[in-house]
């Protein structure tokens, strides 16, 4: 099997024959060919398959309302204890609504979680999940907020609650394989989804993860996740993945996963980031306290947006949007 990573550039000197990269704002003119079992090469796009050029290249639909010709901010709001960045902050449902008001004016979208997914984690009830979400979900409506929101969860039950209270989108950090009903859920409720890589569960992830090849293997476990998805009822057209940086990796292979990303434009669906605040980045930044990664965490945002990822899931909202303005506008890329 080959797999195609486009080798995605926003410089102005653009050469004829490039293509946009999924319709966005970077082009590529060669791709890198990978294999498992040889050497990888670079090929022009002229080069390629027709069917290879038209799905690194076409546009991707709206998601959840949202257009992705350019770049959206995702803001993290965890209603949760023990979060490993803001746990407990936001738990008051007072608290959660301000900032779930603050993140909204610089946000596309607003995640809302009530389980902790950090390592070593354990899991959360479902009842006490649906009463830490959705009825935050339904203030923010019953408030009149219009921003797009998902909810951050494993479980169907959860999903289907905060749906009906008022959430458009679905974010499975399990990739539907946590619960066997979610992407029947999903599917039946026509919603958007969310399939991230990760393994085991929250509780042992980081127990010595290991790969073949990280970037491939996590390819490959998306790209079934997608045709499980879809064979569930789920379109394509409704889904987005997440390569799950610090879910089940180390420092090494999250670094693997960022230079690498923009192989995942090769599975035709649009491309999420969310390494806002992971330790990877207190390691290699040397700071320990998350809440003080913010500049480390905006420099790996804009190095996936540079690979044509279409969604940023951040903490720091407004800091995250104040360097996107300004990469966009170096790199003029319309906002």
């Amino acid at each position: 099997m080959e797999y195609y990573r486009p080798i995605a550039m926003t410089d102005a000197a653009r050469p004829a024959g490039a293509l946009p990269l999924a319709g966005g704002w970077c082009w590529f003119a060669q791709v890198e060919v990978l294999r498992r079992d040889g050497p990888a090469r670079l090929v022009a796009v002229g080069d390629l398959p027709g069917e290879v050029r038209d799905r690194l290249s076409a546009p991707r639909p709206d998601f959840g309302g949202l257009g992705l010709d350019r770049p959206r901010i995702m803001g993290i709001l965890n209603v949760t204890p023990d979060s490993f960045s803001d746990g407990g902050r936001f738990l008051a449902p007072d608290a959660a609504l301000a900032q779930a008001q603050a993140m909204a004016q610089g946000a596309d979208v607003l995640d809302i979680g009530g389980e902790s997914t950090r390592p070593g984690a354990a899991e959360v009830a479902m009842a006490e999940e649906i009463a830490r979400t959705a009825p935050v979900i339904a203030a923010l409506r019953a408030g009149g907020l219009t921003v797009p929101v998902s909810i951050d969860t494993r479980k169907a039950a959860v999903a289907q609650a905060a749906l009906a209270a008022g959430a458009g989108i679905v974010n499975d950090v399990a990739a539907t394989g946590f619960d066997p009903a979610m992407a029947s859920t999903v599917a039946g409720a026509g919603a958007p989804i969310i399939l991230m890589h990760s393994v085991k569960t929250p509780a042992t992830m980081q127990d010595d993860p290991r790969y073949e090849d990280v970037l491939l293997d996590v390819f490959d476990f998306l790209n079934a996740r997608i045709a499980m998805a879809e064979a569930a009822g789920i379109p394509r057209a409704r889904i987005m993945v997440d390569p799950g940086i610090g879910f089940g990796k180390t420092a090494a292979h999250n670094l693997a996963l960022i230079r690498g990303l923009s192989l995942f434009h090769d599975l035709g669906v649009p491309v999420l980031l969310g390494a806002s605040r992971k330790r990877f980045i207190g390691t290699i930044g040397r700071e320990d306290v998350a809440e003080a990664r913010m500049p480390g965490s905006v420099a790996v945002a804009l190095a996936g947006v540079a690979q044509g990822a279409q969604m940023l899931r951040v903490h720091d909202v407004a800091e995250t949007r104040q360097a996107l303005r300004l990469w966009q506008a170096v790199n003029g890329v319309d906002e």
